[in-house]
């Protein structure tokens, strides 16, 4: 019986991630809350100045987004690596309980059904008002499931 409850850790975490999923963009915006800190980071703007690309049809840089706004951008996509990097581990520790499932069936398992969760999540986004499915995102979330994957066989191979 007790092995089951390892698998309420990533139900859970899945939980928490279908709500954020759920909020519209508008009710995630940081970028007021950042803007509000007593901090000035002008003296970024000359060293991150030359950094512009394209993200989902919009420009990333501080000219388009402003300092605050190009912080946020990197803080919401390194969100997307580490929340998906955390369910893989939480998949991993759920499916070493079972009984008969080997160390790489695990580690298999474990990213498959992360990347599986992901690409759901992301359909999900798009019946959210203000909020869009993006491939660019899943590829995110499943570097994170694979930098989890990669962590996860460095420890067990160290822990040997």
């Amino acid at each position: 019986m007790r092995k089951y409850l390892y698998w309420l850790l990533p139900l859970g975490w899945m939980v928490i991630i279908f709500r954020s999923s759920a909020t519209p963009y508008e009710n995630q915006d940081i970028k007021p809350l950042m803007e509000e800190l007593p901090v000035d980071l002008s003296f970024l703007e000359p060293l991150l100045d030359w950094i512009s690309f394209t993200y989902h049809r919009s420009v990333v840089s501080v000219d388009a987004l402003g300092m605050w706004g190009f912080i946020e951008f990197f803080l919401r996509k390194g969100a997307h690596i580490g929340v998906f990097f955390l369910l893989v581990c939480l998949f991993y520790r759920a499916l070493r309980k079972a009984p008969g499932l080997g160390e790489w069936t695990s580690v298999a398992l474990s990213f498959f059904l992360t990347v599986a969760y992901a690409i759901a999540d992301e359909i999900h986004q798009g019946f959210t008002p203000g909020r869009t499915p993006y491939a660019g995102d899943v590829i995110l979330d499943s570097f994170g499931a694979l930098l989890a994957v990669v962590c996860l066989l460095i420890f067990r191979r160290w822990k040997s």
